[in-house]
C-alpha cells in the first residue's frame, strides 16, 4: 500500500513539474530575450542593436527579422527563439526588412538601392536565392519597405522613412520579380501640428514634423489598416498609429485613437516601427522597436505586445505592463479582456543595493531604478563581481529578469556569440545563502534573461555574482525581481487635476495627491468614443504628455501600484475646454454623479466653431442631459455666450468667430443640441451650421 502511495506521489509530482515547466516556458517579459548582435566597427562605442522588426508564421514556426542583425530568429511558440546567422542574403545588414509568405515560399527584402529580393522554401537553412528583382521605388524614398498580400492574391508594397516625404504604396506583380503595376500613391502625410505624437522629442516637445516611417498593412473583416511609426526611433514616445480604408491603396482615414502602439514609460520605453501579425491560433501580436539610445541613437531592442481589434474595428494594444512577466497563450485568447499579465509585482524598485565595486556615474542603485537608459557597472569584468538587493522584508519571489549592459565591451561584428555566466543566491538574513539560479555553465547569448522559478522563493536578499570574465565590465541595466510583497495594495488615487494647454491643445498636464505607499502610477487617457486607452507608467505624482490629438477630447483615470498590487482606477475625469488666463491651463471637471453631463465654455462648441476644432461637441455622443449655466459662471467653464466677430474692448479671454453667424448663433446651437439629446435629429460629428 505504501509503495502504491509513493508511486502515485511520484507521478503526481512529475505531472506538476511538467505542467509548471509548460506554463513557465511560455512566460516572457520585454525586451525580448534574443541574441542581439554587436555592431560592426565604427567610431561609436560597442553596442548591440535590433529594430524595425517583421514577423510571420511559416511552416510551423515564427520567423523574426530586424535591422542590422546579421541574421534572423525562429521560434515554435513566440517564447523561445533560435538565432540563425545569415550570409546568403547580401542585404541582410540593411535597415528595415520586410518578409512575405506566398504558398510554400518566404520572400525577403530590405531598404536601399539596389533593390534585391530573396526567397527560400526553408528559412531554417542559410540558403536564400536572389530572384530576378524587377521592383524599384517609383517615387521619392528608398527605405522601410513593407509587403502585403491581399485575400485575392494581389500583392502591394508600402514604404517611407522621412521627416518630409509621405508614406507611399503601389501594387506589384510577384510573378514578374515584383514589378510595379500602375502608379505609386501618396498615402500618409505629416500632421504633427494636429497629431501630437508625430511631434519629436521624449515628450513630443520639439514642435516640428518627425520621421513618419515603417509602414505595415493588415486586413481585418474587409477593412485595411495601414500602420506607420513616428516621431523618431531615439525617443521613448516612438509609437505606431493607423489609418483605415476600404482598398489597399486608399483613400485612408486617420484613426483618432492613434497611437495604438505606445509605451513611453516603464523599464524599457518605445513601441514604434512595429509589425502586426497573427499567430497560429488567430491571436494578433505587434512586435516593435524599444529604445536605449545611450551609446548610439540606434541602440535598440525588440518588444512583443498582445494586440486586439474591438467590435468597432479599433486597434488596441497592451503595452504598459508588458515589461513585466506575461504569458504567451497556447490557444485562441480574447486579448481585449486578457493581456496575459501574470500579476507578479515589481519587488526591487528603489530598494537598498550593495555591490562588490562600481564605477563613478554607474552606482549600484541604477540597477533598480526601472530605467534601461541607466545602469550599474562594476570596476572590472572579473568573476566574483556581485550586486545585492535588500527587499527590506521577506517576500515571495516568482521571477527574476537580468538585463546585462555590456559596459566598456570591445566586441564587434563579426564575432562569436557572447554568453554571460552567473549565479543568483537568496537569503532571509543576509548571512546564509542558497543558490536559486545557476547559470555558471550557460552557453546561450541572453542579455535580457528572464528566469521563472518552478516554485516561489521566500527571501529578503538576492545577490547576483559573475562567474565568467567578460570583455568589459560586469554591468546591469536592471536586476528586476518579481513576485508578491505580501502587503497591502495602494488605495484609490485622489486629488486628480487635469489641465489642457490652451496655447497647445496637444498637451495635457495631470497631477494628483502623492501616496506614500505607491511605487508608481498608471495614467490612462481615452479618446471620446470608447476607444482603447493610451496608458503611461510614471513614478511621480504628475505627468505631462504631448502626444494628444489637437482636435480630440479625452478623459482620464489614474491608478496606483506597488510591490503588493494595484489600486482600483480613479473616477473618470474630463478636462473642461476652458481657460482662465493666457498663461494658465484649462480647468478640470470631475464627473462622478452625472453620466454624460455636458458643459461647455468659451472654447467649447458654443463660441468658436471657426477654430476648426469642434472641441466639446463630441460630449453629446453619450449625453443624457444638457446643463446651460448662467453667464456669471464663466470661471467654472459652464457658460454659453453670445457670438461676435470681434472681442470685447480691452483685455479679454474670448475668441472671435471667423464668420459673422449672428449674435444669436449660440441659441441655435443650444436648440440643435437639445433636439439631438431628445433623438429628434441625428447626432452630427461637427458643429451644425445654419442653412
Amino acid at each position: 500500500m505504501k509503495n502504491k502511495i509513493f508511486k502515485l506521489l511520484i507521478v503526481g509530482l512529475l505531472c506538476w513539474s511538467q505542467t509548471a515547466y509548460a506554463q513557465n516556458h511560455r512566460i516572457v517579459a520585454n525586451p525580448m530575450n534574443l541574441v542581439y548582435r554587436f555592431q560592426p566597427q565604427d567610431n561609436d562605442p560597442a553596442r548591440r542593436e535590433a529594430a524595425d522588426p517583421v514577423c510571420e508564421y511559416f511552416k510551423g514556426k515564427y520567423y523574426l527579422f530586424a535591422s542590422k542583425s546579421g541574421g534572423y530568429w525562429s521560434s515554435p511558440d513566440l517564447a523561445e527563439w533560435t538565432y540563425i546567422p545569415c550570409t546568403s542574403i547580401e542585404t541582410i545588414e540593411n535597415y528595415a526588412p520586410t518578409i512575405l509568405v506566398i504558398k510554400d515560399t518566404l520572400y525577403f527584402m530590405a531598404s536601399w538601392r539596389p533593390v534585391k529580393i530573396y526567397k527560400t522554401p526553408n528559412p531554417e537553412k542559410d540558403n536564400w536565392e536572389l530572384i530576378n528583382t524587377q521592383f524599384d521605388f517609383p517615387a521619392t524614398g528608398t527605405q522601410d519597405p513593407a509587403f502585403f498580400r491581399d485575400d485575392d492574391g494581389r500583392v502591394y508594397m508600402y514604404w517611407g522613412c522621412s521627416d518630409k516625404d509621405p508614406i507611399f504604396g503601389v501594387e506589384v506583380d510577384p510573378d514578374d520579380g515584383f514589378k510595379v503595376i500602375g502608379k505609386a500613391v501618396s498615402l500618409i502625410e505629416h500632421r504633427s501640428k494636429i497629431y501630437g505624437w508625430e511631434n519629436p522629442g521624449d515628450n513630443n516637445e520639439r514642435n516640428k514634423d518627425g520621421w513618419n516611417e515603417g509602414p505595415c498593412m493588415i486586413k481585418h473583416e474587409g477593412k485595411y489598416y495601414l500602420q506607420y511609426a513616428a516621431p523618431g526611433t531615439e525617443f521613448r514616445t516612438y509609437a505606431d498609429g493607423v489609418y483605415t480604408g476600404d482598398h489597399p491603396l486608399g483613400p485612408f482615414t486617420y484613426m483618432p485613437y492613434s497611437p495604438f502602439s505606445f509605451k513611453p514609460g516603464g523599464f524599457a520605453g518605445g513601441a514604434g516601427h512595429g509589425h502586426t501579425f497573427s499567430d497560429k491560433y488567430g491571436n494578433y501580436w505587434h512586435v516593435a522597436s524599444m529604445k536605449i539610445s545611450q551609446r548610439h541613437m540606434f541602440e535598440r531592442r525588440l518588444g512583443l505586445f498582445p494586440l486586439y481589434i474591438t467590435a468597432k474595428g479599433a486597434l488596441g494594444q497592451h503595452s504598459v505592463w508588458m515589461d513585466y512577466p506575461f504569458i504567451i497563450p497556447s490557444e485562441k485568447t480574447d486579448f481585449e479582456t486578457n493581456d496575459g499579465f501574470t500579476g507578479w509585482n515589481m519587488l526591487s524598485y528603489r530598494k537598498p543595493v550593495a555591490s562588490s565595486s562600481f564605477l563613478e556615474g554607474y552606482k549600484p542603485d541604477l540597477a533598480v531604478d526601472e530605467r534601461i537608459e541607466t545602469w550599474w557597472a562594476a570596476q572590472t569584468g572579473n568573476p566574483g563581481e556581485w550586486l545585492q538587493v535588500d527587499l527590506k522584508k521577506n517576500m515571495e519571489i516568482r521571477a527574476i529578469q537580468v538585463n546585462f549592459a555590456d559596459h566598456d565591451f570591445t566586441l564587434r561584428a563579426p564575432h562569436p556569440l557572447f554568453y554571460y555566466q552567473y549565479v543568483i543566491e537568496a537569503s532571509t538574513n543576509g548571512e546564509n545563502w542558497s543558490t536559486i539560479v545557476d547559470r555558471s555553465a550557460n552557453s546561450k547569448d541572453a542579455v535580457h534573461d528572464l528566469t521563472v522559478l518552478n516554485q516561489p522563493v521566500h527571501a529578503r536578499y538576492l545577490r547576483i555574482t559573475n562567474s565568467r570574465e567578460v570583455p568589459g565590465k560586469f554591468s546591469l541595466y536592471g536586476f528586476r525581481i518579481f513576485g508578491s510583497g505580501k502587503g497591502k495594495a495602494p488605495g484609490e488615487v485622489s486629488g486628480i487635476r487635469v489641465q489642457r494647454n490652451p496655447d497647445d491643445p496637444r498637451r495635457f498636464f495631470l497631477s494628483w495627491n502623492k501616496q506614500e505607499d505607491a511605487d508608481g502610477y498608471i495614467v490612462h487617457a481615452r479618446r471620446e468614443g470608447g476607444f482603447p486607452p493610451q496608458s503611461v507608467m510614471v513614478y511621480d505624482n504628475e505627468y505631462e504628455g504631448g502626444f494628444f490629438n489637437r482636435d480630440s477630447e479625452y478623459d482620464f483615470t489614474v491608478e496606483a501600484f506597488n510591490e503588493n498590487g494595484r489600486s482600483v482606477p480613479s473616477p473618470v475625469l474630463m478636462a473642461a475646454i476652458t481657460s482662465i488666463g493666457k498663461d494658465s491651463f484649462s480647468m478640470v471637471k470631475k464627473y462622478d454623479s452625472y453620466k454624460g453631463l455636458v458643459m461647455a465654455g468659451y472654447q467649447g462648441w458654443f463660441s468658436c466653431p471657426g477654430d476648426g476644432s469642434d472641441r466639446g461637441w463630441y460630449r453629446f455622443r453619450e449625453a443624457e442631459m444638457l446643463y446651460l449655466a448662467m453667464f456669471d459662471e464663466i470661471d467654472e467653464g459652464t457658460a454659453i455666450f453670445k457670438c461676435a466677430t470681434e472681442v470685447p474692448a480691452g483685455e479679454s479671454y474670448f475668441l472671435p468667430l471667423d464668420a459673422d453667424l449672428g449674435n444669436d448663433y449660440y441659441l441655435f446651437l443650444a436648440g440643435q443640441a437639445a433636439k439631438m439629446l431628445r433623438k429628434e435629429i441625428p447626432f452630427t460629428n461637427h458643429i451644425p451650421e445654419r442653412e
